[in-house]
């Protein structure tokens, strides 16, 4: 395991118990969220970086009970998190590296991934990994709860240009991994960039 893997685990591993605790109020963001990805019923779908699963609800209700929902992590606290909070019923979880899935090229309809960009250690090569999964037309959600801004702002430090979540950084950066970006929205309330497989 990289050291990068090992530093995620250990920053989520110690947080996972309480981390529903400290964030009670987003769940109406994911809800909303999961809606702009236009998920059909029988669609299949990626939480990619789940953590305690928090999209897991949301992204069952769009995709109804044939549809299938897969949540990765790479930290076997989160997902048990996940599942004492008994969102193991809404999907399937995996302890899996975003950077090597265990799925077949083109499988999904729509990957959705919670503030997992900032945590991506070759984010190129794994946006690309990303778009392995899904089919073409298929599409990606990079999500937060609260803005740039706003996030900057709970941790103590300021907006850098190297941003990875600035609109003239990200573009790019998914247009190199197979994605067209299709949409940005950076506000206080939340953080979301829709791009599309090109396949």
């Amino acid at each position: 395991m990289s050291d990068d893997h090992t530093h995620v685990q250990e920053f989520f591993g110690v947080r996972a118990a309480d981390w529903d605790s400290r964030f009670p109020d987003d769940g109406p963001a994911y809800a909303a969220a999961v809606a702009e990805l236009g998920l059909r019923e029988g669609g299949r779908v990626l939480d990619a970086g789940c953590g305690t699963g928090r999209a897991l609800p949301p992204l069952r209700a769009a995709v109804g009970p044939s549809g299938v929902v897969v949540g990765a992590d790479l930290t076997p606290e989160m997902l048990q998190a996940a599942v004492r909070a008994g969102r193991g019923r809404d999907g399937r979880l995996l302890l899996a590296d975003v950077a090597a899935l265990p799925l077949r090229s083109g499988s999904l309809d729509a990957v959705f991934a919670a503030g997992l960009i900032a945590h991506l250690p070759r984010p190129a090569e794994n946006l690309r990994e990303l778009a392995r999964v899904v089919r073409p037309g298929g599409v990606l959600a990079l999500f937060h709860p609260i803005g740039r801004a706003a996030l900057a702002a709970r941790q103590g430090r300021q907006i850098t240009p190297d941003d990875l979540r600035a609109e003239p950084n990200l573009r790019p950066l998914l247009a190199g991994s197979g994605w067209r970006m299709t949409s940005y929205v950076d506000e206080d309330a939340r953080f979301l960039a829709l791009a599309v497989q090109e396949g």
